[in-house]
């Protein structure tokens, strides 16, 4: 049986919204074909296991962010390494922007990010919120936004997808989350991959291909999840 090793940063901290769930989803997913995952929670201070495949990181409240700022930043050299190596990361809403440069407040404080990807974020008096759903080079993505950070892409990071109704990265220019390699980072809430299955496979495939295995993933029976996507899509924000 092929196993995968998933790391979830901060489980009790940065769950907001549900974010753990991406973590059930891809295990299932894997259970689903015979396949299974080894869920390591990664705690302030605890090491990242060795044979990472997967990273996932979710959003959480100013005060859990605060709680793990500092071990978060602690750990960019490991964090840029695992992106060089092609380590596949998911990162929501707080993790997003921790894995950023750095997030500005909108009372002028800055906070550093490990700068895995190339974006930056400033705090606003606007909050984003409401139901999102974004047109990705992987289909359709769905999820609930609410963030006040406003995101900004640089040269070396591509969006991950476009927003339809939603608001995106920044409320301006339609983007939303970014792209670097294998690394995703996204203000998807929902969780994203509950609604998003052929996004979750995708996840799945680039671990299998770091190793080195076969990317075939055997069909799934995902009408379920894809109805819930509609009846997302059709709410109000």
């Amino acid at each position: 049986m092929t196993t995968l090793t998933l790391a979830h940063l901060y489980p009790r901290e940065m769950n907001i919204y549900g974010d753990t769930g991406n973590v059930l989803v891809l295990r299932k997913r894997l259970q689903w074909r015979g396949l299974d995952a080894d869920v390591i929670g990664v705690q302030v201070g605890d090491p990242l296991p060795a044979d990472t495949d997967i990273l996932l990181g979710g959003g959480g409240q100013d005060a859990a962010q605060g709680d793990i700022g500092q071990d978060f930043v602690s750990r960019g050299p490991e964090l840029r390494a695992m992106a060089d190596d092609g380590v596949v990361m998911l990162t929501i809403c707080g993790s997003y922007q921790l894995l950023g440069h750095h997030f500005l407040t909108k009372d002028g404080r800055k906070i550093e990010g490990v700068g895995v990807l190339d974006v930056a974020t400033t705090g606003s008096d606007q909050r984003l919120i409401g139901n999102n759903h974004i047109d990705t080079a992987w289909g359709r993505l769905v999820g609930f936004e609410n963030h006040s950070g406003l995101t900004e892409l640089g040269p070396g990071a591509q969006p991950l997808g476009r927003t339809v109704p939603g608001r995106g990265n920044n409320g301006q220019d339609q983007t939303e989350g970014a792209v670097r390699g294998n690394v995703f980072g996204t203000y998807l809430h929902g969780p994203v991959l509950a609604k998003s299955p052929q996004f979750a496979d995708e996840l799945l495939r680039r671990a299998f291909q770091r190793r080195g295995l076969s990317a075939e993933l055997e069909p799934l029976d995902d009408s379920l999840a894809l109805t819930a996507a509609d009846v997302a899509i059709r709410r109000p924000r």
